[in-house]
């Protein structure tokens, strides 16, 4: 399975007729430009699993071409990460693995 699809799997495994009505995963686009994804933790077995940020490339240009960067971290049992235009996969990926889903 592809990183998107495991990452549908996840969702499904976390719907119970009530966590979805207030919780979920969010993708969008950056302006600069980027990827964003959210993924709320809460009620999951992930909700207070340790996290130890991921980051590269947006902290010091001199390491990247501008578009090679992403940041993940766990915060108010969320997962947030964003990255360079074509860096979706590579934080799903980075997600996926923390939580412990096989890619």
């Amino acid at each position: 399975m592809d990183s998107l699809a495991l990452l549908q799997q996840w969702y499904l495994q976390q719907c119970d007729d009530d966590w979805e009505h207030t919780y979920g995963v969010r993708i969008d686009t950056l302006d600069n430009p980027g990827w964003n994804l959210e993924i709320d933790l809460t009620g999951t077995r992930l909700e207070g699993k340790p996290f130890d940020p991921v980051h590269y490339g947006m902290f010091n240009e001199a390491e990247t071409s501008g578009h090679e960067w992403i940041f993940c971290k766990v915060e108010d049992n969320r997962f947030s990460a964003g990255g360079g235009p074509l860096k979706l996969s590579e934080i799903i990926n980075v997600f996926l693995h923390w939580a412990g889903v096989a890619a």
